[in-house]
């Protein structure tokens, strides 16, 4: 029976645990490590000790230790999207699966936070880093692994195999909002684009000019209205510059390079008093929660935001535990979800 509580968790070490249970540091080092070699009535023994003491594991310890962490790391591009939260969530779900922690960067679309972040997680020995690189191509990704960090590359491409990756194919995605714009009847279509190095941005524009070639039509039909970020603000920017066109020429819809951006253009129109789609059909791309419950639900590319985190993370394990591990690009096929934003009917 243990007898006295240490002041604070701090204070409470393993030999502690290991004189008031009247085990070997050994024992406990076992509980905590390899439970399955101790009885299980020492094992209950020991715990009850642990609890009563308020002890807490020195993760740090055993990192020094090992060599590594039990987590992993994502560092995402925009924290601000939920697109990213959402492939997070399933980042986290198949970290947990493992036994392992999930540590969360925002590199906001910055090089110099992204590579601030790269260096801090090596640094930490996280067991591998999940990233959405600012550029998927950028040299530190390699020296990460060549130093023995494992990065599995989320939402780009790189050309040669040298990492894992996990993406959607964007260029589809463009064709088939496109398409579906030119099957509503629009002749002239917006392409409301971020900025231009960024290579889902450019996937999505080929996409749609790839959509309108099907159908015949001339790549002027496609009117770039570009921003400088992928948000709402811009969105809604980028509608009072593609409002103020003059009728004659100004396109009837817009496919726009992400939700956020479209949800932007979406509440341009509403506050102008323009009907959507009757005077400006709109589509998105990624299909976060809020495309669905806008004040005209928006039609959009859907991406499997969770699947390509749990699928991403998966890669990374296996990369992690598997010596013999084989490199995987996996590519997803986008679907487009047709809502009030586009075809007024439905």
């Amino acid at each position: 029976m243990v007898t006295q509580r240490a002041s604070t968790r701090q204070g409470v070490r393993v030999r502690d645990v290991a004189d008031a249970a009247g085990v070997s540091l050994g024992t406990v080092s076992n509980v905590l490590n390899r439970p399955d070699t101790v009885s299980p009535e020492t094992r209950a023994r020991v715990q009850a000790v642990m609890d009563q003491l308020g002890f807490v594991r020195n993760e740090f310890a055993r990192q020094l230790r090992a060599g590594t962490s039990s987590t992993l790391a994502y560092v995402m591009l925009d924290g601000a999207n939920p697109f990213f939260m959402d492939v997070a969530q399933g980042i986290e779900e198949e970290a947990q699966a493992n036994g392992l922690a999930l540590f969360l960067c925002n590199s906001s679309g910055r090089s110099d936070r992204e590579l601030s972040y790269l260096t801090r997680l090596e640094e930490q020995r996280v067991q591998g880093i999940l990233i959405t690189p600012t550029d998927p191509d950028a040299a530190v990704l390699d020296e990460l692994v060549a130093r023995g960090t494992p990065v599995v590359i989320l939402d780009r491409r790189r050309d040669s195999a040298t990492h894992c990756s996990v993406a959607v194919d964007d260029v589809l995605g463009g064709e088939l909002a496109a398409g579906h714009l030119v099957e509503m009847g629009h002749r002239r279509i917006a392409f409301v684009g971020g900025p231009s190095e960024i290579g889902q941005v450019r996937d999505r524009r080929e996409g749609a000019l790839r959509g309108l070639a099907r159908a015949g039509m001339e790549p002027d039909r496609l009117v770039d209205i570009p921003t400088t970020g992928l948000t709402v603000a811009e969105g809604a920017r980028a509608g009072e510059r593609l409002l103020g066109l003059p009728a004659q020429t100004r396109p009837t819809a817009a496919f726009c390079a992400n939700d956020l951006l479209a949800l932007g253009l979406l509440q341009q129109c509403v506050s102008l008093g323009l009907r959507v789609p009757g005077d400006l059909a709109i589509v998105g791309y990624d299909d976060i929660e809020f495309a669905a419950a806008a004040a005209v639900p928006l039609t959009s590319v859907r991406q499997p935001r969770q699947l390509l985190g749990r699928t991403a993370a998966a890669l990374l394990v296996r990369e992690v535990r598997d010596q013999e591990h084989r490199h995987e690009q996996v590519l997803f096929a986008p679907e487009l979800v047709v809502r009030r934003s586009t075809r007024s009917s439905d």
